[in-house]
């Protein structure tokens, strides 16, 4: 048992990345990662990231995000968690455009009329150190790295990026389903050329403005919609010649509209889902559903 002051919380999902808003506002605690293990054991609360809502630490902005994935390891960006951020607090207060701090840095949040939410992800990175890499490599376009046989890989030579975290795209000809993504991911995202390890993505451009894509998400593994991955994929993308700046991601969970504006931030769009709501213990993740969302 443990003595801390339940927090509250909003389970929400961004095109069925599911993720638990926690308000833990005018609080010194943090979510521990037993408590994140706890929440994704239970399959009521089972989730991809828990989105902390601290208090804000750097004045010009509103709120200090921090990020646990459902391992209980720490992430440093997750855009479908940021709009469901965004969603939430824009119910809570009215307001439409928030400004949060995130240790990938500073992101804008907005609530659009139309019940769109986008946040500006901020700059791509593509330096070998800055995404990072175990080892140098002059083009990131694409980095040796494949699985299977020398001679006939099943996947190999992917574009490279961070979007706040590192990301790894493998560019395919054929359905992104006919890939067993859950057996070459958690290989991919421990490969030893990430020493902070990798999201894994298999894309597929249907034209110049729409990609498929499936993830394996690093600390969270299969996910119906990975928002950083889709912004990665796309500036990958571009920057290859395979797309324009603005296309549609189309992802297990659904569609997300990315653009890499001129100024070089990435804006990623798309709708959010309220679930329930609900108090649960930071340190041991024992929780209960809010009275008016009992079921």
């Amino acid at each position: 048992m443990s003595d801390t002051i339940p927090a509250p919380f909003l389970k929400m999902n961004g095109l069925g990345n599911e993720i638990i808003v926690a308000d833990m506002r005018g609080r010194a605690d943090r979510v521990t990662a037993a408590a994140a293990i706890a929440l994704n054991a239970d399959p009521v609360t089972k989730f991809d990231q828990v989105m902390a809502v601290h208090d804000a630490r750097t004045p010009g902005t509103a709120y200090y995000i921090e990020i646990v994935n459902s391992d209980g390891s720490r992430a440093q960006a997750c855009g479908n968690g940021m709009r469901c951020v965004t969603q939430a607090l824009a119910n809570e207060t009215g307001q439409s455009r928030f400004t949060f701090e995130t240790v990938a840095g500073i992101l804008f949040g907005e609530a659009e009329g139309d019940g769109q939410i986008t946040v500006d992800m901020g700059r791509p990175r593509f330096g070998w150190d800055e995404i990072p890499l175990a080892e140098a490599f002059a083009d990131t376009t694409g980095i040796e790295l494949q699985i299977g046989p020398i001679d006939a890989p099943v996947l190999h030579t992917p574009s490279v990026a961070s979007m706040g975290n590192p990301h790894a795209t493998f560019w395919v000809k054929d359905d992104v389903w006919s890939y067993a993504l859950d057996r070459f991911g958690p290989m991919l995202e421990n490969h030893p050329i990430f020493p902070e390890r990798a999201n894994i993505s298999i894309a597929l451009v249907m034209s110049r403005d729409h990609i498929v894509l499936r993830t394996w998400e690093r600390g969270a593994g299969l996910t119906r919609a990975c928002g950083t991955a889709a912004c990665a994929a796309l500036v990958n993308a571009a920057r290859t010649g395979r797309t324009s700046r603005k296309a549609t991601v189309t992802l297990p969970g659904g569609d997300l509209v990315i653009e890499w504006r001129a100024d070089d931030h990435v804006l990623l769009t798309g709708p959010t889902e309220h679930e329930f709501a609900g108090q649960f213990d930071p340190v041991t993740g024992s929780w209960t559903r809010a009275t008016e969302d009992a079921a």
